[in-house]
């Protein structure tokens, strides 16, 4: 699992000045925590993508790479459903946009944690579907990954139900590319 970073802010900060930061991050406790903010090289121009691989050795597809580059403008402390996105992009499906995220090699620096189902259920997580007797996928979802993936969302202020849906439904981010 990759490394979550953790920047501290004091608490004599202004209000004024933590209500911006509260626009990219969540405030846990007086710890803000935007498991996106990494250092992780992302390839950024086209001659980088071309030549890029993962680590075992494959090229990142166009789509992958526009479902990435969506997906690190989704804002800390809010979530977007895997539809979303394809519309945002006008290409893919779902399930494409969940298969990119799965391979997704710059994780946490693309946030794949904070897109969820279009039913507000927590959704996939590292090929696993669902938590406890909602898991899905046979007898190797046991449903820890996506405990996992609701533990990361919640360090950025978003809560689920113990049924795993989506708590506050105004969390949920529609943006367009």
């Amino acid at each position: 699992m990759p490394a979550v970073r953790t920047q501290l802010r004091s608490s004599n900060a202004s209000v004024n000045a933590r209500k911006a930061v509260v626009s990219r991050v969540s405030i846990v406790g007086e710890e803000i925590q935007d498991l996106a903010d990494c250092k992780i090289h992302y390839p950024s121009n086209e001659h980088e993508r071309k030549t890029f691989k993962t680590r075992d050795g494959k090229r990142v597809t166009p789509h992958q790479w526009a479902v990435y580059d969506f997906t690190r403008t989704i804002p800390c402390g809010r979530v977007t459903t895997y539809k979303d996105i394809c519309v945002a992009l006008g290409q893919g499906s779902p399930r494409s946009v969940g298969s990119a995220l799965r391979n997704n090699p710059f994780a946490p620096f693309v946030p794949y944690h904070r897109i969820i189902a279009s039913n507000l259920y927590i959704g996939g997580f590292f090929g696993e579907w669902g938590t406890g007797v909602n898991a899905r996928g046979g007898q190797k979802n046991t449903g820890v990954k996506c405990n996992r993936k609701m533990e990361m969302l919640e360090q950025e202020g978003v809560r689920f139900s113990v049924d795993g849906y989506l708590v506050d439904g105004s969390l949920l981010w529609v943006g367009r590319g």
